[in-house]
């Protein structure tokens, strides 16, 4: 019999369970975006130990910790997406000081969801037009250059992934109130 308390039982659930309401489809794309996140993360963590990932010589000194915050950014936000398709991003968890139990407004997640696909486009098409227009240098080899494309081009996909739920969220939502 497990000995843990009903709080950590309901944290450990928070990423597991999905609302019953949710179309399909918005559950798997939401399910994908942790996902779609984690090459390029892995081709950062792989740079900051020191593997042969590119041809740019050692980190400056204050580069491993913006490489490595910037991973675990990325990955925090896109996980973030499982909330427009889950309990606690409905309701607030009970366990979280002042707001646990409340009702979360469904325009404040969509609205920060939407601008932030928003930006998500605009971040990757501006960076996939300089990789094809600029004077983009590369890694050092032709499979280094394939490698970094190969982790960097799912993150096409995390805008519109993340701007499709929030739709899924807001239409059920409203239909909800």
């Amino acid at each position: 019999m497990s000995k843990q308390g009903p709080e950590i039982r309901e944290r450990s659930r928070l990423l597991t369970r999905t609302l019953p309401n949710v179309p399909r489809w918005a559950r798997i794309s939401a399910h994908l975006v942790p996902v779609i996140t984690l090459p390029s993360g892995l081709w950062r963590i792989a740079l900051v130990a020191g593997l042969p990932v590119d041809s740019n010589g050692p980190l400056l000194w204050w580069e491993p910790v913006y490489i490595t915050s910037l991973t675990l950014v990325s990955e925090g936000i896109a996980l973030l997406t499982l909330g427009l398709i889950q309990p606690w991003g409905e309701t607030v968890p009970r366990w979280i000081p002042l707001l646990g139990g409340r009702r979360v407004a469904p325009l404040a997640a969509v609205i920060p969801a939407l601008l932030g696909a928003a930006a998500l486009v605009a971040i990757t098409v501006y960076g996939g037009l300089v990789a094809i227009f600029g004077s983009n240098p590369s890694m050092g080899s032709p499979a280094k250059d394939w490698l970094l494309a190969v982790c960097y081009a799912p993150l096409l996909a995390w805008g519109p992934l993340v701007a499709a739920v929030a739709v899924s969220y807001y239409r059920r939502r409203r239909v909800q109130t």
